[in-house]
């Protein structure tokens, strides 16, 4: 069911939400004949469940079962279950819960449908009154920056190749009057970008890095880079087709970057935005780079590739050299890089990783303070030893298979030397199971708790 915002309208039917501690005193203030339909129907308040009033002369309003505290998806299952209309709430929620609501509410009626058969009878809209204390329009902005997340990372890789992730930031730069180039395919050698070349090399997609800008060349300095594999079959160290089934979403980093770049361009934070986004994907052919290889990158560092499938932090290793070299104010790279973070933290608790205590703090707190959750692993320095190569500079993965996302962000720091202000955020950038507001697939991790960092530091 689409779900809209709607004004202030006196036939908007009221939306009572209740949890079963507050439903008795709630029945208590209620006429007695509503009181007895709620008794009858059985309604216990359960979070998730709804009761529809009757009104005089048709439906009087409903009743929804939340759990307290409220957040942000307390009214994003609603959409899906009320009869098209206008609702508004009965009461008042929490002015620092208001703004995550209406978001919650928008993100209920997000369906990925684009390649099903259209209904034959387009369900009807429902529209809610934003409460007194919400910003309605960052809740919009919100809810289309993580809709445009969650779209690319569905997208079958068959249509969400390099070329395609580059048309997809070149239209959203468009949007915003920034500016887009991209290097594609050899030419990546030539502009120094030599990891992102051997990874990408082996398909028939070209590889290329995506590079949008957005304003005042004054403003501080914010560089996002993402991770761009369309899809990742492992290389040469092939996965198996469990691994492999739902790799479409290994391109999850640059697609939350490519969101949260449209949040703050939408907002019109006052920083100067750089988005970096190595596009490829990890093919196999007779062109295939080798376990046994030793990579260059743009840094000057050698790097000997133990496993083929470790490639996410070869491409980023290139982009966040560029992004390095800038110097920026805050440098904040995004990944589905390591199968060890979900292990250690399971699937909906990115990994965060930064040598800034101040800048984890900070982030940390903005990411409990939205319900949009981080949790901060150590780059614990004893662990480099187990990247040394005895023929490079270093190797993309250590042989003791301990502490993978450690070691990933540990390689990935040596790449990033004149940056102190760096975050590195290991995601999964999907839904396993379906919830009210966050169905099953594609998913826009930490994009809310990085724009409350932003909008922090930088103001707008």
């Amino acid at each position: 069911m689409p779900a809209t915002l709607a004004a202030a309208d006196a036939t908007a039917l009221p939306l009572h939400l209740v949890t079963p501690a507050s439903l008795e005193a709630w029945l208590a203030a209620q006429p007695e004949a509503t009181a007895a339909w709620v008794r009858a129907s059985g309604f216990g308040a359960e979070a998730g469940r709804i009761l529809l009033l009757p009104g005089t002369g048709g439906l009087g309003g409903a009743l929804a079962g939340v759990e307290e505290p409220l957040g942000p998806w307390s009214l994003a299952g609603l959409p899906a279950q009320l009869p098209g209309g206008s609702y508004r709430l009965a009461g008042e929620p929490p002015a620092d819960k208001a703004t995550a609501l209406v978001t919650g509410w928008l993100l209920g009626g997000y369906r990925f449908d684009r390649f099903k058969r259209p209904a034959e009878k387009p369900a009807p809209e429902t529209a809610l009154v934003p409460p007194a204390g919400a910003d309605a329009g960052l809740a919009r902005k919100t809810a289309a920056a993580m809709t445009l997340t969650r779209d690319l990372v569905n997208t079958p890789a068959a249509e969400m190749g390099p070329a395609e992730l580059a048309a997809a930031a070149e239209a959203l730069a468009a949007g915003f009057g920034a500016r887009f180039s991209v290097i594609v395919g050899d030419d990546l050698l030539s502009a120094g970008y030599p990891a992102v070349h051997a990874v990408g090399r082996a398909a028939l997609r070209a590889p290329r890095l995506i590079d949008l800008t957005w304003g005042a060349a004054d403003a501080p300095k914010v560089t996002l880079v993402g991770k761009g594999v369309c899809f990742d079959s492992g290389g040469l160290d092939i996965k198996p087709a469990s691994g492999m089934r739902n790799m479409k979403k290994d391109m999850g980093g640059a697609a939350t970057v490519l969101g949260l770049a449209r949040l703050v361009m939408d907002t019109g934070l006052p920083v100067r935005l750089r988005v970096l986004v190595p596009a490829v994907e990890n093919a196999i052919s007779g062109d295939a780079f080798r376990p046994g290889d030793i990579l260059r990158t743009r840094k000057g560092l050698t790097v000997e590739v133990g496993n083929t499938d470790a490639e996410g932090r070869l491409v980023l290793a290139d982009a966040l050299a560029e992004a390095d070299a800038e110097k920026p104010d805050l440098l904040v790279d995004c990944a589905t890089l390591t199968g060890a973070a979900r292990v250690a933290l399971g699937p909906d608790l990115p990994a965060l990783f930064s040598p800034d205590d101040g800048l984890a703090g900070e982030l940390l707190g903005h990411a409990a303070a939205v319900e949009d959750p981080l949790w901060r692993l150590p780059l614990w320095p004893g662990y480099a030893k187990w990247l040394e190569s005895p023929v490079a500079d270093l190797a993309n993965v250590s042989e003791n298979g301990h502490a993978g996302a450690v070691t990933a962000g540990l390689f990935l720091s040596r790449f990033v030397t004149d940056t102190p202000a760096w975050a590195h955020i290991d995601l999964y950038a999907w839904n396993d199971q379906d919830r009210p507001g966050r169905p099953k697939g594609g998913e826009a991790m930490a994009l809310r708790a990085l724009h409350a960092l932003l909008s922090r530091r930088y103001g707008g």
